[in-house]
């Protein structure tokens, strides 16, 4: 292929310069603002499963706590599972569920926070993704049919291009 038609291609991705070579963005001259990203997706499972949980009678234990802290500490490893996501000063991290009972669906949300130059959607996305493997993880004995499903960005604010809302 010829270099200039490869270097115009290259021109169009933000992660690779002019030599192919893939690279981490500068965003040193970027402002501050606050940043704010929502995840979520679900698990749909066996009612078996789904009653399992929600009685807490799952042998490995409190499903749903222990898919918060994993969820959460999915979010502050973002950046050591996606090569070029930037090391955020995280302020909060909130994971929570939403229960569909006559459709034995969970569904994680996860909401991250912080003050940088840089956005928080794949740390939403990660722990929300995080959140939803370790419930398959813990009721796997129960149910292996589990399907992990939707998981997308609902909304996000902060930063040049400003707001996100997801619409169905």
């Amino acid at each position: 292929m010829n270099d200039n038609i490869m270097k115009n291609e290259f021109d169009k991705f933000s992660h690779i310069d002019d030599d192919g070579n893939a690279f981490m963005v500068d965003v040193a001259d970027k402002e501050d603002t606050n940043r704010i990203a929502t995840a979520c997706g679900q698990i749909k499972m066996s009612r078996e499963c789904y009653d399992a949980i929600m009685s807490g009678e799952v042998t490995k234990g409190d499903v749903l706590t222990t898919a918060q802290v994993a969820g959460i500490s999915g979010v502050k490893k973002c950046h050591e599972l996606i090569p070029m996501c930037h090391i955020l000063l995280l302020s909060g991290v909130k994971i929570s569920f939403e229960f569909i009972p006559k459709d034995c669906i969970i569904k994680a949300v996860c909401t991250v926070k912080c003050m940088g130059k840089t956005g928080v959607e794949m740390e939403a996305l990660t722990g929300a993704s995080i959140t939803l493997l370790t419930i398959y993880d813990m009721c796997k004995a129960i149910d292996k049919r589990m399907v992990i499903s939707d998981i997308h960005l609902m909304t996000k604010s902060g930063g040049k291009s400003g707001e996100f809302k997801f619409e169905q």
